[in-house]
């Protein structure tokens, strides 16, 4: 007996055999194969440090010890970013078994705030001409206004500081309290904890720890000639081969002891962000994570409203998800999270429980003030769009608003089946009337009906009331001229 093999199992297996011989010759094909050269990668950041960027960094940085390279370059642009995201690539920076030169590139680039401290975890620091670096200062926790000018009680205490200091201080052997400190304990808290912090960085790589400091304390920021001679950092260079020919021969210190560079004649492969990084950088910008929570919510109280219609509920959970997770890695103050998802529940239950709008009224505001105190900080890569906020917040007034009006119309409207709703009605009478009886036709339903007149069919008939025993209606000739009523 022949053994048959069905064409469709054919057609599989070599579909299949394709897909893993694509696999296997992209795996050889792949820059991140082993060919046996010595390789320089360099990662590119040009951007905010946030959960992207932390991402893009640590991954690369374990596949870079992975493959054996002799050295990572990040060339880096950013204007600051999150403190968790910046603190996750100091500890990997400072444990990797690959050395990290961080290049503030190309010309006109900088690196301030968390780029400073990434500058000082890196065992090579440079930058190109035209570069800068610094203010370093911690922004307030909680999204408050460092910048806001001071209160009529706030001018009255310094100028009575100023004056004691003029009268009794000068000559005094007491200890100075530190310059620019917030006057709010958190603040100084934030503020010391950042000194301690990158003084910390600069002990580690033999760097300008004094500088560090008023980077931070006083937001102060440096050329790259200005930080080359005060040795915040290592080395100028103008392009990538260069840096490479600078750092060869420099000793780093490592996270296993002092390593000595050999950077000279390294293979550069440059490290794109890959579909990861940059779904992930979607994800979590703040006014798309926001947008995803309402539509998530919106759609899961269109499904419950609605039980069946399977779209709002799909489309709904999606979201939700995805705002979820995006809302675990960012700065979220769950206080305008709570808000947020008291207002929707208002919202909800004004659909099934019909408040005369105090509900929904309330619920509106509520998602306006939580969207507004939603995330932390003043970094403005971080902030929702207020012009999203506005909106949100007009957008569920109009469908509040709609669903309202389409219920007060509901409730005006008359019944069609009770009694005083048919009276005065005109029908049109379907057959003759037989002994007083027949049958006619109103509102797309046929209806039995009765009259003491002569009916005929055609005939246009007034509803004048109805028959206590069963659905007959008593009906009378219609005036010549008159329409429904």
């Amino acid at each position: 007996m022949r053994n048959y093999i069905h064409p469709y199992l054919l057609r599989s297996g070599a579909l299949l055999a394709g897909i893993i011989f694509l696999a296997l010759a992209g795996s050889v094909m792949s820059p991140w194969a082993d060919t046996g050269q010595r390789k320089a990668y360099v990662l590119t950041i040009d951007d905010a440090i946030g959960p992207a960027t932390r991402d893009h960094i640590v991954r690369n940085i374990t596949r870079a010890e992975r493959d054996g390279a002799e050295v990572i370059v990040v060339r880096l642009n950013t204007p600051g970013g999150l403190d968790a995201s910046m603190r996750d690539i100091i500890r990997k920076i400072l444990a990797s078994e690959v050395p990290v030169a961080t290049w503030v590139a190309p010309a006109g680039s900088r690196a301030a705030s968390a780029g400073t401290y990434i500058m000082y975890a890196s065992h090579i620091a440079a930058m190109a001409p035209a570069t800068n670096l610094g203010s370093a200062t911690p922004v307030q926790i909680g999204g408050g206004d460092t910048d806001k000018s001071p209160s009529a009680w706030e001018r009255a205490r310094d100028a009575l500081r100023k004056s004691a200091d003029k009268n009794g201080t000068e000559g005094s052997n007491a200890t100075e309290e530190p310059e620019n400190l917030p006057d709010d304990a958190m603040g100084r808290k934030v503020v010391n904890d950042a000194v301690a912090y990158i003084k910390g960085l600069a002990e580690r790589h033999g760097r300008n720890a004094e500088w560090g400091e008023r980077a931070v304390r006083e937001a102060v920021s440096l050329t790259s000639s200005e930080a080359l001679e005060q040795d915040v950092i290592d080395l100028i260079a103008a392009d990538l081969p260069e840096l490479l020919e600078a750092m060869n021969g420099r000793e780093v210190r490592m996270a296993d002891g002092t390593r000595t560079l050999d950077t000279a004649g390294l293979t550069v492969v440059e490290i794109e962000t890959d579909w990861r990084t940059e779904l992930l950088a979607i994800i979590t910008n703040p006014t798309l994570a926001y947008m995803l929570l309402m539509i998530g919510i919106y759609g899961l109280i269109l499904e419950g409203y609605n039980p069946g219609a399977m779209v709002p509920g799909v489309i709904g959970g999606i979201c939700l998800l995805l705002a979820l997770y995006a809302f675990q890695i960012l700065p979220v103050n769950y206080a305008g999270l709570a808000l947020i998802l008291l207002g929707l529940a208002l919202i909800g239950v004004e659909l099934f429980i019909p408040a005369f709008g105090i509900l929904g009224i309330g619920g509106i505001v509520a998602v306006v003030f939580g969207s507004v105190i939603l995330f932390e900080g003043d970094i403005p890569e971080f902030r929702i769009n207020t012009g999203v906020i506005a909106g949100m917040g007009a957008g569920s007034a109009l469908v509040f608003g709609g669903i309202v009006w389409v219920a007060a119309r509901t409730l005006r409207k008359p019944r069609l089946s009770s009694r005083e709703a048919m009276v005065g009605l005109e029908a049109e009478a379907i057959q003759d009337f037989i002994d007083g009886f027949g049958r006619v036709h109103l509102q797309g339903e046929n209806w039995s009906a009765r009259s003491g007149h002569p009916i005929r069919q055609g005939d246009k008939v007034r509803i004048v009331a109805m028959e206590d025993e069963g659905l007959v209606l008593s009906v009378t000739p219609a005036p010549t001229g008159n329409g429904n009523q």
